[in-house]
C-alpha cells in the first residue's frame, strides 16, 4: 500500500471538531483519478483525503483500484506514523515487509501493517503459474493515522484470515476493524474506530455509534440515504450523532463503512508519511534516502529495515522506490469545510 505519485501533494489535516459538533448530514465528496507513474502504471480512485475533509475518525487515506488486469508491482518503500489496511476484493497480492512478513493477501482477508517509527514493504500481484492472463485485480487501500502516544511504536504486521460477521435488518457485514452491531474484530487498532464491508438490499437499518463520524463508499449497486441517492464512486460523509443509518438499497449493493471518534490531532501527510511537522517529514525522507546503497547488514539495522527478496540478484524485483523531492515551501494548514 503506497502512494506512488511522482509529485505528491502536501496534505495538512487540522484536528476534527469534537463529536456532536457537526451533527448528522450527508455530503458527497467526489472521487478523483490519481495516475500512479513509475513501476505501477495504473490509475486509482482516491476519496480520502479531500480538501475540506482530510479525515474520518483516524482514517486518513482511501484509494480503490480496479477492476482491471493491471499487475501491481510496487518495490520496497517506507511508511511512518500510520497503519496500512489492505482489503482486496479480487486477485491476490504478495506482501513482504521489513519485520519479516511474506504473505499472500487474498479477498476476504484483512492485512494490517503498523508503521510506527518506520517500516518498509513491497507489493506484487501474484501471476498465474502457467503464464496465462492475469486475473482481475480489485481492492481498497486505506491508512489509519496513529495517535501521538503510538506513532513512534515498533512496526508490526498482522493478517486475519477469518473475520466476524454482523447481521441485522436488511444487511450483513464483515467487521474488518473495531465494532459494529455488537460484533468485534480481532484486529489491533490504536484509536476508537470502525471499518466494515456491508452488503444490503431493499430497506435496511445499520446501527452506528453516535459518538463517531462515519463515511460510506458504495462499491456495487447504490443507496438512498436521507432521501438522497448515493451511487458507486463518491464518498458519502454522514457526520456525527447517528445511532442508525436507514437506507434503501438496490439489489446487490455492497459498500465500505468507515468511521471513528473525531481525530483530535493535526496531521501532516506527504508521500507515504503521516507526521505532525514539516521537519519530521523532511527527516523521514532523508532517512529513507540514506538507506540507498547500504549493505544488507546495515540496511537491516537502519530506520526502515530491509525487505527480503529485493536484493541485487532479484531480477525485476531488485531495487527500491526513491523518495520524490519535497516541495520548495514549508507546509501550511487547511481548514475542514465541515467544521
Amino acid at each position: 500500500m503506497t502512494n506512488l505519485e511522482v509529485s505528491p501533494q502536501q496534505e495538512v489535516c487540522p484536528p476534527a471538531p469534537a463529536a456532536g459538533t457537526s451533527g448528522p448530514c450527508l455530503q458527497l465528496w467526489p472521487e478523483r483519478e490519481v495516475p500512479l507513474g513509475g513501476v505501477r502504471a495504473m490509475n486509482v480512485k482516491r476519496t480520502l483525503p479531500q480538501r475540506g475533509l482530510p479525515t474520518i475518525g483516524a482514517w486518513c487515506f482511501l484509494d480503490s483500484f480496479g477492476p482491471d488486469r493491471t499487475a501491481m508491482s510496487v518495490l520496497p518503500h517506507p511508511h511512518i506514523g500510520l497503519q496500512t489496511v489492505t482489503w482486496p476484493l479480487a486477485g491476490h497480492i504478495r506482501h513482504r515487509d521489513s519485520v519479516g512478513s511474506d504473505v499472500l493477501v487474498r479477498p476476504g482477508e484483512l492485512n494490517i501493517m503498523t508503521a510506527g517509527h518506520g517500516v518498509s514493504h513491497s507489493e506484487f500481484a501474484v501471476l498465474p503459474a502457467d503464464g496465462g492472463e492475469l486475473p482481475v485485480q480489485r481492492g481498497l487501500q486505506l491508512w489509519v493515522a496513529l495517535p501521538g502516544e503510538d506513532r513512534h511504536r515498533e512496526p508490526a504486521f498482522e493478517q486475519h484470515r477469518e473475520l466476524p460477521r454482523a447481521a441485522g435488518h436488511g444487511f450483513t457485514a464483515t467487521v474488518m476493524v473495531g465494532e459494529l452491531a455488537g460484533v468485534v474484530s480481532p484486529a489491533t487498532m490504536y484509536s476508537p474506530i470502525v471499518g466494515a464491508d456491508v452488503s444490503c438490499e431493499g430497506d435496511a437499518v445499520l446501527p452506528l455509534n453516535p459518538g463517531f463520524e462515519h463515511g460510506i463508499l458504495v462499491l456495487d449497486g447504490g443507496l438512498a440515504v436521507d432521501g438522497q441517492d448515493l451511487p458507486a464512486g463518491p464518498l458519502g460523509y454522514l457526520g456525527t450523532g447517528r445511532s442508525e443509518l436507514r437506507m434503501e438499497a438496490r439489489p446487490g449493493t455492497r459498500f465500505l463503512l468507515i468511521g471513528g471518534e473525531p481525530f483530535g490531532e493535526e496531521l501532516l501527510m506527504w508521500w507515504n508519511f503521516v507526521g505532525r511537522t514539516h521537519d519530521e517529514v523532511e527527516q523521514a525522507r532523508e532517512d529513507w534516502e540514506a538507506q540507498a546503497g547500504l549493505p544488507d547488514a546495515e540496511t537491516t539495522a537502519a530506520r526502515y529495515g530491509l525487505v527480503p527478496g529485493h536484493g541485487p540478484d532479484a531480477g525485476a524485483e531488485a531495487g527500491r522506490i526513491p523518495a520524490p523531492p519535497l516541495p520548495g515551501v514549508r507546509l501550511t494548514a487547511r481548514k475542514r469545510a465541515i467544521d
